[in-house]
Parts: C-alpha cells; sequence; structure tokens
C-alpha cells in the first residue's frame, strides 16, 4: 500500500484468506513496525492493529516471510514506487 504521505494506518483482516506478516515502512523506507502472522478475522468487529508509528508505505507477506528474510524493525528497505 503506498499513501501520499505519513500518518497512523491501521489495518484488520477482513477478508482475507490467509495469515500475513505486516510491515509499516516510513517515507525513509526504513521499516518501523511489523506484525507477524496476523490470522483473518472471521468475526465482526475485525481485530484492528494500530501501529503507534507513522508510515507511507505497507507491505502484506506471507506469514513467516518477515522471519525467513531476517526482517526487523530499522531495517532499510530497497523498491521503486512508480509514479502516474
Amino acid at each position: 500500500f503506498v499513501y501520499q504521505e505519513e500518518g497512523r494506518r491501521s489495518f484488520w483482516m477482513k477478508n482475507t484468506l490467509i495469515p500475513l506478516d505486516i510491515i509499516w515502512i516510513d517515507e525513509d523506507k526504513e521499516a518501523v513496525f511489523i506484525a507477524v502472522d496476523v490470522q483473518p478475522s472471521g468475526s465482526e468487529p475485525h481485530p484492528t492493529i494500530n501501529p503507534d508509528v507513522d508510515a507511507k508505505y505497507v507491505l502484506e507477506l506471507n506469514t513467516g516471510t518477515a522471519e525467513k528474510i531476517g526482517l526487523v524493525v530499522g531495517d532499510k528497505l530497497e523498491f521503486d514506487i512508480e509514479q502516474p
């Protein structure tokens, strides 16, 4: 997910079929929060993850991927975003 500017980004797992690792990334492309093995929600209200950090990007990965690649808060990520 790409946002115009940094801000607090809440996520929930409505209509998601598989568990995920969710990574919040700031404008400097640094991982600022990681939620691992977030389970799909089948009931209302859906549990919400509300990190107390600002993020410009949020990345969803298959559960276990963050640990597999050794991703931790503070790591810098490299990626390009196409601008319209």
